[in-house]
C-alpha cells in the first residue's frame, strides 16, 4: 500500500498511531473515576490522519530530494532540518488546532503558545 498510496497509508498509520497513544496515555494518567474522552482521541486521530501524515509524506520527500546521500553527514543535515523547521512548526500547528477544537480563541491560542513553547 505504501508505494500504490503512499499518504492514504501514511495517513491511516499516524492516526492509528495518534489513537494508540491517546488511549494508552488516558488510561495511563487519568484516574479510572474519570471517563475515557473519546472527543480528545478523535481529534487526536484527525490531527494524524488529516495533518501529521500527510505532511511527514511531503517533509520527507522534501529533505530526500534536498539531501540526497545516504550518508552520516547527510543524515545529520536531515535530522537539524527537521528538529529547527518541520518539529517546531508542527508543534505549534498541534497545540494551535487543538485549542481551536476546544473552542479557544485567537487570542487565547496564541497566550497559550506564549506560555507553553517559547523559552522563558
Amino acid at each position: 500500500m505504501v508505494k500504490s498510496r503512499p499518504i492514504l497509508t501514511k495517513s491511516v498509520t499516524s492516526s492509528l498511531i495518534y489513537v494508540a497513544a491517546d488511549f494508552s496515555s488516558q488510561t495511563i494518567a487519568q484516574p479510572v473515576s474519570e471517563p475515557y474522552d473519546l472527543v480528545r482521541t478523535l481529534r487526536m486521530a484527525a490531527y494524524g490522519m488529516l495533518v501529521l501524515g500527510p505532511t511527514l509524506h511531503y517533509w520527507f520527500n522534501f529533505v530526500s530530494k534536498q539531501f540526497p546521500k545516504r550518508d552520516l553527514i547527510t543524515t545529520f543535515k536531515k535530522i537539524i532540518m527537521g528538529q529547527t523547521i518541520y518539529g517546531p512548526a508542527m508543534t505549534a500547528l498541534f497545540f494551535s488546532l487543538n485549542a481551536c477544537l476546544q473552542g479557544e480563541k485567537s487570542n487565547e491560542i496564541i497566550a497559550r503558545l506564549k506560555r507553553d513553547l517559547l523559552p522563558r
